[in-house]
């Protein structure tokens, strides 16, 4: 609890895993987060399934927001997943955005992905999904 009385801020890492040079959605969804009272912490572009694990640890988050515009999420998802969960945050929210064929949506479930927010989602509709099913820390 803060002093206020109220719980502490849900912690967002967001990043941009594999090849994809487009952030501007990344960075207009971290700003909206922010104004929406989360905690945001931006990985920037061109990050490896190792960094984005490892940034998670080290900055103790409740959720992980990927994006993926490059069609690399059924190679560089899965392995973000199993790092993160073999390293002990299994209690961590992942979630993906970008452009997710409706074929592989089921698929990246099955693998730990708690949601998949397509083209067109807002920045509410994100932010109630997160406040409803992260787990933040007090």
């Amino acid at each position: 609890m803060t002093d206020s009385g109220r719980r502490t801020p849900i912690r967002v890492l967001l990043a941009k895993p594999g090849l994809d040079g487009h952030d501007r959605g990344a960075k207009v969804l971290a700003r909206g987060l922010r104004d929406e009272g989360f905690e945001v912490i931006y990985t920037g572009l061109r990050q490896t399934p190792e960094m984005v694990a490892s940034a998670a640890a080290q900055e103790d988050v409740d959720v992980i927001g990927l994006s993926i515009l490059s069609g690399a999420h059924m190679t560089l998802v899965p392995r973000i997943v199993e790092l993160v969960r073999e390293a002990g945050m299994n209690d961590v929210l992942i979630s993906v955005g970008g452009i997710i064929p409706d074929a592989d949506v089921a698929r990246l479930k099955a693998v730990g992905v708690a949601e998949i927010f397509g083209p067109g989602t807002s920045i509410g509709e994100v932010a109630r999904y997160f406040r409803e099913h992260a787990r933040p820390g007090d």
